[in-house]
């Protein structure tokens, strides 16, 4: 750590040293989703590299970040009670960065551990509680996630299944979470596809997940 110590007292110098360096906070991000494999977190994080991966890895080991679990005979990683006291401080990064985020640049991949953490932080737990428990299919770029609420409860995973609502969009998510484009125009326009169930189920979407931009 001596490398990367910036010779202040204080919490925020000691926070910066221990997640600040490049692709730390991802990791983070990621294992917030569940336990990973060395192999799962490289897919997740396709531009690291290999090299940069071990070395972070190691790092969050050494100061009691992440720690290496056996689960059924492979070792994975996952975040330590420490590391997930970083939960709500990902959360507000994640809040704090869509208000500057613009359109996609063509190298810019959306992944499903990065597409379910921007659907915690755009939870509505508030609006949520008053409204029917919802499942629905989200195919949001090369992620498809399955998401079931149900009152203040959240539940954000992999695949499909039997839903209230299914649909495919891409980059236009944003504007759907930020408000600027309307759930009916989004369907009108085809910016977004309703694969399964009744279209005006995407309003009730849109409440329940939103972040200001």
């Amino acid at each position: 750590m001596a490398a990367r110590e910036y010779g202040q007292y204080c919490g925020v110098t000691r926070a910066l040293e221990l997640v600040g360096e490049r692709w730390a906070m991802l990791i983070v991000r990621d294992l917030l989703v569940g336990p990973r494999r060395y192999g799962e977190l490289a897919a997740g994080l396709p531009r690291i590299p290999s090299n940069i991966l071990a070395t972070r890895l190691k790092e969050l080991q050494e100061c009691g970040v992440i720690r290496r679990a056996p689960r059924s005979r492979v070792i994975v990683y996952e975040l330590t009670p420490y590391g997930r006291e970083l939960e709500p401080v990902v959360l507000a990064l994640g809040a704090w960065g869509f208000k500057a985020m613009g359109d996609p640049r063509e190298d810019q991949v959306i992944t499903p551990d990065a597409m379910t953490m921007a659907l915690r932080t755009a939870f509505r737990e508030d609006i949520a509680s008053t409204l029917p428990a919802t499942s629905y299919v989200a195919h949001l770029g090369l992620a498809e996630l399955l998401v079931r609420v149900d009152g203040p409860r959240l539940d954000v995973s992999r695949g499909d299944g039997p839903v209230d609502l299914a649909f495919a969009t891409g980059p236009e998510v944003r504007l759907l979470l930020s408000g600027d484009l309307s759930p009916e125009r989004a369907i009108t326009t085809g910016a977004v596809e309703i694969l399964r169930g009744p279209g005006r189920l995407l309003e009730r979407f849109t409440r329940t997940f939103h972040l200001a931009a």
